[in-house]
């Protein structure tokens, strides 16, 4: 196993990366939101299409987690893409209780719509970027990503102390 690299001893929050990818996302967001600002569809919404279209997401519980959103905020997104023929609910047969969300085809049709203005974003911002590094750093973060996803979660050290109090 190879030494860590980060020590408490000198970190700074600036070489973090959790303060790294938290301002990428900062930065990149009102950026995306700017895109479609004079569209007929929020960025938000072009997420959740794009989350379904790529087999992210196939229920609004998938969604939330993928958006790091509330269910009740999800079920607003998809109740209006429902509502303009976007995407459909419908039951699942082998579990009643799980409702799927399915693109229909002018969801598929707006969703691949929008691609383009985000693409011609991430060519402009990656432009000083040679092909093989923007191939590094996507790899670099999918494989954080998945240790991420790995990870198991922390327990608070709150409720340690309470345990062992008690």
């Amino acid at each position: 196993m190879p030494k860590p690299y980060f020590r408490a001893d000198n970190f700074h929050c600036r070489q973090s990366m959790g303060y790294l990818t938290r301002r990428v996302q900062n930065l990149t967001n009102p950026h995306a939101e700017a895109i479609f600002a004079d569209q007929d569809l929020t960025f938000t919404q072009w997420i959740s299409l794009m989350g379904l279209r790529e087999g992210v997401a196939e229920t609004s519980a998938d969604l939330a987690r993928h958006l790091n959103h509330d269910a009740g905020a999800v079920t607003r997104v998809v109740d209006e893409l429902e509502k303009r023929g976007l995407l459909r609910r419908e039951r699942s047969k082998s579990d009643r209780r799980v409702v799927k969300l399915i693109l229909t085809p002018q969801g598929k049709a707006v969703a691949k719509m929008h691609v383009p203005p985000i693409v011609d974003f991430w060519n402009r911002v990656t432009d000083e970027f040679s092909a093989q590094e923007v191939k590094q750093l996507l790899a670099l973060m999918t494989r954080l990503i998945a240790r991420l996803e790995a990870e198991p979660m922390h327990e608070p050290a709150v409720k340690e102390k309470k345990r062992a109090v008690k």
